[in-house]
């Protein structure tokens, strides 16, 4: 690792079936495009990439690799070389050669797959760190090397699977949702007025959620809600009435009413909210 830009980190599909212990599932934040990655250069869609946020990267291969690289778009360079590989396709690079990794223009996180995954060792069954617990590998510095281990298929799948769309500029997000499972601690019209209104991400907001500023929620009255469980996804409501969105790193269990879970699918794009970016929520029809 030459360069690792603002933050980047090592990430697979997570540690679930810990919830129990305390420990979150984290992984990566948009799981769709770590998929496509891998599936681009035949590994299984567990295996471990790199996440990047804001881009600004420089990886160096000493022995080559097949590399592909989704999410957010970025500008690739690879030096030396006479054509920039593509966002969004395999592409090889030779013994010695520097993958430089530029901005994105929209969206946030990109995602880079190398033929047979990153082999760091796996902590609780995944390799995925988790900076808010201090579970798996740090976040990446310069100089850092990493193995690439053994996890690949016979050949490169070929894949259907599409890409994140990021909404139009100047255009908030659309996020589906389903209420609950803690509307009924808000007055009678906010889920209503949750739906209307539009939120900005706040520069507050992290792999732990997506903070967001607009119109504040009014409660029901019903006093201190006891800690439960929640999901990636769900919008907790603190006591100034303005929701968390939560997404990968998130704790297990929360002290705050959730008025409404953002569908997984949906997870992909709101981990792609940069801040600044707008979001509005709908109400998903009955089966999604």
């Amino acid at each position: 690792m030459i360069r690792p830009g603002p933050l980047a980190t090592v990430q697979d599909l997570g540690r679930p079936g810990y919830g129990h212990l305390g420990v979150p599932r984290s992984g990566a934040a948009d799981v769709a495009s770590l998929r496509l990655a891998n599936r681009l250069v035949g590994n299984p869609d567990g295996a471990a990439g790199i996440e990047f946020t804001l881009g600004r990267a420089a990886l160096s291969f000493p022995a080559g690799a097949q590399v592909a690289v989704t999410g957010a778009p970025v500008s690739l360079t690879v030096e030396p070389g006479t054509e920039d590989p593509a966002h969004g396709s395999a592409f090889e690079m030779l013994p010695g050669s520097v993958l430089r990794v530029g901005a994105p223009p929209a969206g946030l996180r990109s995602y880079l797959a190398v033929r047979g995954g990153v082999g760091v060792p796996p902590v609780l069954g995944s390799r995925s760190a988790d900076l808010r617990s201090g579970l798996g590998p740090a976040a990446l510095r310069p100089g850092d090397v990493l193995p690439i281990g053994g996890e690949q298929t016979a050949a490169t799948q070929a894949t259907a699977m599409q890409p994140v769309v990021l909404p139009v500029a100047g255009e908030p997000a659309v996020l589906r949702v389903v209420p609950g499972p803690r509307d009924d601690w808000f007055a009678p019209d906010a889920l209503r007025q949750f739906c209307a209104g539009t939120y900005t991400v706040t520069p507050a907001s992290d792999r732990t959620g997506l903070r967001l500023d607009g119109p504040a929620l009014p409660f029901a009255g019903r006093g201190e809600l006891l800690s439960e469980g929640v999901v990636t996804g769900a919008l907790q409501v603190p006591h100034g009435g303005r929701p968390i969105l939560l997404l990968a790193d998130h704790p297990v269990t929360g002290g705050y009413p959730v008025i409404a879970t953002v569908l997984s699918a949906d997870i992909g794009l709101a981990a792609q909210l940069r801040p600044g970016s707008k979001v509005r929520f709908t109400l998903a029809p009955p089966g999604g």
